[in-house]
């Protein structure tokens, strides 16, 4: 049988609520500072939740030759632009004429397509009286649409603008599983380097519905916390008192490389991808069963992928949203899985700071534990003051942890029923 090929994860790049690359965001991470305020973008006074994880002072990377890009580019697309350019410049390799054939691209992408302002215009040309008038859509005097809209919230737009910023020729994929969403793309691309498929891989999630129709959905749904007078305590996963999570946005991507090539080229290699778990929960499209059945299945999936056993975890970043549901869910899932050892293993959400980034969560998040074994140090779970009592973990709390971690979990849940679980190992742990 042949040796399957191992993976390293060489590049990382970032632009979340806590900073516009990987070392501010770690950095903001270790100081447990929030990125929850109230919200800017537009006016949500009428709303009852009117704070948000927003990206602050972003600047979207101009190249010149790819200026003309940018048009076809949503906020969300450019944060993906932007981190995947930091991925490429970080790994120190990138796809060249001769090597575009060998890189591929997945990403998990967003939920909205369409952005508010294009509804809205829509919505005064074509049906100015709250009912489509399909006369004004075809006649000769209608405003003529902007034909580029169409093209740019396509579903797997941001894919397309990566491709083409970088030159990738080859495997080339979008995943739409919700919150799961980025952590899926991430091991489907893991995958292609294991079967060869490709030798690098570009991959990671992105994400924003901080505007108007996505706050009200979510509002609606009655998932977000409206403690709008203290949004830097809003987010507090595993807290008796949690009353819902808070929308954020961003991106991340990381450059995946088969692990021997990695070697010699001399690459930093900040940890091995070594397993990837996913399921699908056949119970409520907002809540995963109460047992965890499930993430469970993810997770032991992902451990058997990465030929490990749950007392050589030690540290998972949590799904923790921050809502009742899905924190106990996770809880019993991680007492399931782990036994006796889940009171060993260290846990923090780190969506206590920076929000639920939706499809890109998972990303970002598996980053993190990248930069958690790459630097021996684990981020805290914030805002944790009266832990729920059926929340009884080994959580991180009220300071970073200096420890050594040879095996990192990551884990992503997402609405419908995607459950997703990475494995990450210490690279000092694999065998030369």
């Amino acid at each position: 049988m042949p040796v399957r090929r191992r993976v390293a994860i060489t590049g990382l790049g970032l632009v979340t609520p806590l900073g516009n690359s990987t070392a501010t965001t770690w950095h903001a991470l270790l100081a447990g500072r929030s990125g929850i305020a109230p919200i800017g973008a537009f006016d949500a006074g009428g709303y009852p939740v009117r704070i948000a994880a927003e990206v602050k002072d972003f600047a979207a990377p101009v190249h010149d030759r790819h200026r003309k890009l940018l048009k076809f580019a949503t906020r969300h697309a450019l944060f993906a632009l932007a981190a995947a350019q930091e991925a490429i410049q970080d790994a120190g390799v990138g796809p060249q004429p001769q090597t575009a054939q060998r890189w591929g691209c997945v990403a998990g992408s967003g939920m909205m397509g369409v952005a508010y302002e294009e509804l809205a215009q829509f919505q005064r040309r074509f049906a100015p009286g709250g009912e489509l008038a399909s006369r004004l859509l075809f006649a000769p005097s209608a405003p003529t649409p902007d034909p580029i809209a169409y093209a740019r919230n396509q579903a797997n737009a941001g894919l397309a603008l990566l491709v083409q910023r970088f030159g990738i020729r080859g495997y080339a994929g979008s995943v739409h599983t919700a919150c799961a969403s980025g952590g899926q793309a991430i091991g489907l691309a893991m995958r292609l380097i294991r079967r060869a498929s490709v030798d690098f891989v570009l991959t990671g999630g992105f994400d924003s519905m901080i505007n108007p129709v996505g706050l009200a959905a979510f509002s609606l749904l009655g998932a977000l916390s409206t403690d709008n007078e203290r949004p830097t305590r809003a987010s507090r996963p595993f807290d008796r008192t949690r009353n819902g999570f808070v929308l954020g946005e961003g991106a991340g991507f990381m450059v995946l490389e088969e692990w021997q090539a990695a070697r010699r080229r001399g690459a930093r290699i900040y940890a091995e991808l070594a397993g990837d778990g996913n399921s699908l929960s056949s119970y409520r499209i907002t809540d995963s069963h109460p047992s965890g059945d499930g993430p469970i299945q993810a997770m032991r999936a992902a451990l058997q992928d990465a030929g490990a056993q749950p007392h050589e975890v030690g540290y998972i970043n949590a799904h923790g949203t921050s809502t009742v549901m899905n924190d106990r869910s996770e809880c019993a899932a991680i007492k399931a899985v782990f036994g006796a050892h889940a009171r060993q293993v260290k846990v923090s959400s780190t969506k206590s700071l920076m929000g639920h980034l939706i499809a890109g969560a998972g990303a970002v998040e598996a980053a993190i534990c990248a930069l958690v074994i790459h630097h021996s140090t684990l981020p805290i779970s914030a805002n944790l003051d009266d832990p729920d009592p059926q929340c009884d973990l080994n959580f991180v709390r009220e300071v970073a942890c200096r420890s050594r971690v040879g095996l990192a979990i990551s884990n992503s849940f997402g609405f419908g029923g995607s459950n997703s679980c990475l494995v990450l190992r210490n690279p000092q742990d694999v065998a030369a």
